[in-house]
């Protein structure tokens, strides 16, 4: 699939249902893991009995963490265009903490395609984010998400 026709796929994507994620599970072991990778072992995050004193009532992933889930989430939610031979996220122009997610709930994202422009060699796909904590009302994360995607010549 050439990068033209690849453009023309996504524009129709532009104005759809958003594309769901399966659910994720943020248990302690991911949380502490991220804590330990990352050095961020602040005991909102990594002392269960110390967290439980908070009004989190318990311990909650990283921001970073949730943040950094996109990817996955992404990939389990939307099919690949045909030729991709790679995706690069190229950043943020908004992200918002908006609820801590506790330890051992799940989550997942919605993605809704803002817009796609094509370059020389890539597209660059914008997206509305937001990550949905199981049984929750309230999101844990709302984002703009900008990713470069490369095709095979």
């Amino acid at each position: 699939m050439s990068i033209a026709n690849a453009l023309a796929q996504m524009e129709r994507l532009a104005g759809s249902e958003p594309l769901v994620s399966h659910w994720f599970m943020m248990d302690q072991d991911r949380i502490d893991a991220f804590a330990d990778v990352t050095e961020d072992r602040q005991f909102i995050h990594t002392d269960p009995v110390a967290a439980a004193k908070t009004p989190f009532g318990g311990t909650i992933a990283h921001g970073l963490l949730t943040l950094s889930m996109l990817s996955a989430m992404y990939e389990s939610a939307a099919k690949m265009p045909e030729g991709l031979t790679q995706a690069v996220n190229y950043g943020y122009n908004r992200i918002r903490f908006v609820s801590p997610v506790p330890a051992g709930a799940r989550i997942r994202g919605r993605f809704a395609l803002r817009s796609v422009q094509q370059d020389d060699t890539h597209l660059t796909q914008t997206m509305d984010v937001t990550v949905e904590i199981e049984n929750r009302e309230r999101p844990a994360l709302v984002a703009e998400w900008i990713n470069r995607l490369y095709f095979a010549r």
